[in-house]
């Protein structure tokens, strides 16, 4: 029996609010409070490449033992003092205008090219003139001795030929951009000390755990204040749902947090520090930037799982379906990766596969299955075996929804943290037609991707048609693995809606969306004599589908996108649309039945332009 004495509850619910602004407060608050010493102990540990150390360090000198209170200022001298050598390694290693010069003038007075004239121009015996006369002799050997070449032709085949040699100078003598990310990385960590390094626990119980009671607070006596049902009251009105000042100030913070993350880790090394020691016990090695992260990540799924639970506590599918979020996100994404990291073996989330994981085909992790024993063939099969029989059986029983809705990370959270953004899809014929293109665009690029690396690796060659293929992993990585599927597909939730990385991008999803679409025996059937038209399955669908569209005219809906959330059924009022499993007879006819009718609607068109003409 609901319980009416529910005065308790306003209260309650803003000394949530209070708590979880404190705690998010104090989580920002700590990135300010740390100070930051170079020292020799702190840099050996943190430029673990005894080479590069030898040639870094010198470079570091006017940056040792002074204490810096301002990160950004202490970051930015580290990042400059790299650069400043990366510049200098270039400026001894490539050939000058002035070496080039000089051996031109010895072809002119000899009249052709030889390759003595190299060690000649290049006359010291450091390892600078070494590098350039092993490259010109490599590059040039074919040219030298050769009788009856102009002065001029000689001169630009030299010319092209130092232009080449100069473009990978920085690649094989400098020390990498990545490797450089690594350094200012390792150092800034290395370096840091102050009250946060001193009193983690403390830091940690004030900020996220201070915020994850505040944010219960809030949602848990939502169970009491109501009977069980749907509640979107105002949610069109409400700043924080409706894509107004706190959905554009959340997309700020989720945006700045995710281009952290990718890109500038060594800013958020507080943050790193407050998990460090629990995954120092989870995988006995301590946390990294992408520890914090996943930690945050399952701890709101976790949280505004709960959220669900109470939100949806009148339907079983939704319990179980959150439940079933929750378990593959903490067990499979989370904790099951550390175990692995502490027992020496191949760290893998066993429910990720490829088209997703788009690195699973590249060397370094074929390789480390490879190398790995029985554990390791055994993740490289099941990976395979996952995306090319798994999704194929399991999509043609259950639909889309068996991975997107109960298994995926990347879906766990858009069901559980964004939930709140559901309706902010965009229900546009246009979104859709983009939709169709982006998503499936995304699908052949990652093929092409994974061909040519998988080319690399069997062949060794490392270019198709005159295209690097590391570049090309590098760019989708780049484009699609972090800004796409991190920085647009989540941190643009509270503008865009919770699905924009699943809707628009996710590989997986186009290729589950294709087996769905054709040969599937899911499907949400529809009473369309019972539809009142009141437009809630559209609004709260997250993939932008026009579900009432399908339920005015009674057709059975079977859509690529949907991922079967089930949500269109629960805020119906008239329970006018069921998720079913039929038979794939009923899905054939209804793909037929949608190009009949797009076919009879455009000669209809055609009729009245021919009645007007």
């Amino acid at each position: 029996m609901h319980n009416n004495n529910t005065a308790w509850i306003a209260p309650v619910r803003k000394s949530g609010v209070t708590f979880f602004t404190l705690g998010f407060l104090v989580f920002i608050g700590m990135l300010f409070s740390n100070q930051y010493k170079l020292t020799e102990q702190t840099l050996k540990p943190a430029i673990n490449n005894s080479t590069h150390l030898q040639l870094i360090q010198p470079h570091l000198n006017g940056l040792m033992n002074e204490t810096v209170t301002n990160k950004i200022s202490f970051i930015n001298d580290i990042r400059h003092t790299f650069s400043r050598y990366n510049d200098t390694v270039y400026q001894r290693y490539h050939i000058s205008t002035t070496n080039i010069d000089a051996l031109l003038t010895q072809v002119n007075t000899m009249g052709y090219y030889d390759l003595a004239m190299l060690t000649t121009t290049f006359n010291s015996q450091d390892d600078y003139s070494t590098y350039k006369i092993k490259k010109l002799t490599d590059y040039t050997s074919w040219l030298a001795g050769q009788q009856g070449k102009t002065l001029a032709e000689i001169s630009e085949v030299i010319n092209e030929k130092s232009s080449e040699i100069n473009a990978h100078v920085l690649a094989e003598k400098s020390i990498d951009n990545y490797a450089v990310g690594q350094y200012i990385y390792a150092l800034v960590k290395s370096s840091s000390s102050g009250v946060v390094s001193k009193h983690t626990a403390l830091f940690f119980i004030f900020s996220v755990l201070l915020a994850t009671i505040g944010a219960l607070m809030y949602i848990i006596p939502e169970k009491f204040s109501a009977p069980a049902g749907i509640k979107n009251d105002n949610i069109f009105k409400n700043s924080a749902t409706n894509g107004g000042l706190i959905c554009m100030l959340a997309m700020t913070f989720l945006v700045l947090v995710y281009i952290a993350l990718y890109f500038f880790p060594e800013y958020i090394i507080e943050w790193v520090s407050l998990v460090d020691p629990l995954f120092k016990a989870l995988n006995g090695q301590g946390a990294s930037p992408w520890s914090i992260y996943g930690f945050i990540y399952t701890l709101a799924i976790i949280v505004m799982g709960i959220r669900m639970f109470i939100k949806y506590r009148h339907s079983n599918y939704h319990i179980v379906r959150t439940g079933s979020i929750i378990f593959f996100q903490s067990c499979f994404a989370f904790l099951l990766p550390e175990i692995l990291i502490k027992l020496n073996q191949p760290s893998t989330d066993l429910k990720n596969m490829w088209p997703l994981d788009y690195d699973f085909f590249d060397a370094w992790n074929l390789d480390s299955l490879s190398s790995s024993g029985d554990i390791g063939m055994f993740m490289l099969v099941w990976g395979i075996t996952l995306f090319v029989i798994g999704v194929p059986l399991f999509t043609y029983l259950f639909g889309k929804r068996w991975y997107c809705s109960w298994v995926c990370g990347c879906g766990g959270l858009a069901e559980t943290a964004g939930d709140p953004y559901r309706h902010l899809s965009n229900k546009s014929v246009n979104a859709w037609r983009i939709e169709r293109v982006v998503i499936h665009s995304v699908l052949v690029l990652c093929i092409i991707m994974t061909g040519a690396a998988l080319y690399t690796y069997f062949t060794g060659i490392k270019t198709i048609l005159g295209i690097d293929t590391y570049s090309l992993r590098s760019a989708y990585g780049f484009f699609i693995g972090a800004l796409f599927s991190g920085i647009v597909g989540t941190g643009f939730y509270p503008k865009l809606g919770n699905r924009v990385w699943c809707r628009f991008g996710c590989p997986l999803a186009a290729y589950i969306g294709l087996i769905q679409r054709y040969k599937s025996r899911f499907r949400i059937t529809t009473n369309g004599s019972q539809c009142i038209s009141c437009g809630n399955c559209s609004t709260y669908c997250e993939m932008g589908i026009d579900v009432r569209a399908y339920a005015q005219r009674g057709e059975d809906i079977v859509r690529a996108s949907c991922v079967g959330c089930g949500v269109c059924s629960s805020v119906c009022p008239r329970g006018v649309l069921k998720l079913e499993n039929g038979s794939t007879t009923a899905v054939i006819d209804h793909n037929m039945k949608d190009e009949t009718m797009n076919i009879v609607q455009i000669l209809s068109v055609e009729e009245q332009k021919s009645m007007m003409g």
